[in-house]
C-alpha cells in the first residue's frame, strides 16, 4: 500500500516515471472494463487512453479516503460513458412500460467464451445497461442518473438484454446436443 501511495503521489507530482508505473500496474485490468463497454478492440484501446489522460489530469482531485482502484476504475467507466454519449451510439430504448422478469441461465453447461462474445454482441443500449447492474453492480436508480435515462428504462433495458442472452444460450445448448459424431 505504502508503494502505491508514493506511486499516486509521483503521478500528483508529474512523474512521467511515476505514470508509466501507474500504467503498467492498471493498464490490463482497466482494458478488460474498457472491452465491456467498447463496442470493439479499437474502441476499447481509445477509451483507455482517453482515462488514463482523465486519471492523470484528475490526480491532484484523489484524497486517498477509499480505494485508488475504485477511483481509477470509476473514472474509466464514466469516460466510456460520455464517449458513446457524446456519439451518440447509445440511442437506448426510453420507456417506462417494463415487466419484470427474472432471466435465469444454467451457468454449469455455458462456455466462459460463448457467454463473453454473447454479452460483447448484445446492441449497445443493453450492453451497457447489462454490464452496469450485472457486472459492475450499480442499482437501476444509479444507471439511470449516470446515463440521464428513466429507471424503467434501466430495467426494460437489462430485461431485454437477458431475454437475448437467454435465447443465444439456448441456441448454443441446443447446437451442442445435435452435433454430429
Amino acid at each position: 500500500m505504502k508503494k502505491n501511495i508514493d506511486l499516486i503521489k509521483g503521478c500528483q507530482q508529474g512523474a512521467i516515471k511515476a505514470q508509466e508505473q501507474l500504467y503498467k500496474l492498471y493498464s490490463n485490468s482497466l482494458f478488460a472494463l474498457c472491452l465491456k463497454y467498447a463496442p470493439n478492440y479499437q474502441e476499447a484501446q481509445d477509451v483507455l487512453h482517453d482515462s488514463f489522460m482523465t486519471i492523470f489530469d484528475k490526480i491532484d482531485q484523489y484524497k486517498y479516503n477509499g480505494s485508488f482502484e475504485g477511483w481509477i476504475k470509476r473514472i474509466t467507466i464514466n469516460t466510456a460513458l460520455q464517449r458513446y454519449k457524446n456519439k451518440g451510439l447509445f440511442s437506448l430504448t426510453i420507456t417506462d412500460d417494463w415487466a419484470e422478469e427474472e432471466v435465469e441461465f444454467e451457468t454449469n453447461s455455458i462456455d466462459l467464451k460463448f457467454l463473453l462474445t454473447s454479452i460483447q454482441e448484445l446492441p449497445n443500449q443493453y450492453r451497457l445497461v447489462f454490464n452496469l447492474y450485472v457486472l459492475d453492480g450499480y442499482s437501476h436508480k444509479e444507471i439511470a442518473e449516470m446515463l440521464d435515462i428513466a429507471v424503467g428504462t434501466s430495467k426494460s433495458n437489462l430485461n431485454r438484454a437477458k431475454k437475448i442472452l437467454r435465447n443465444k444460450i439456448a441456441g448454443h445448448n441446443s447446437s451442442d446436443n445435435t452435433q454430429i459424431v
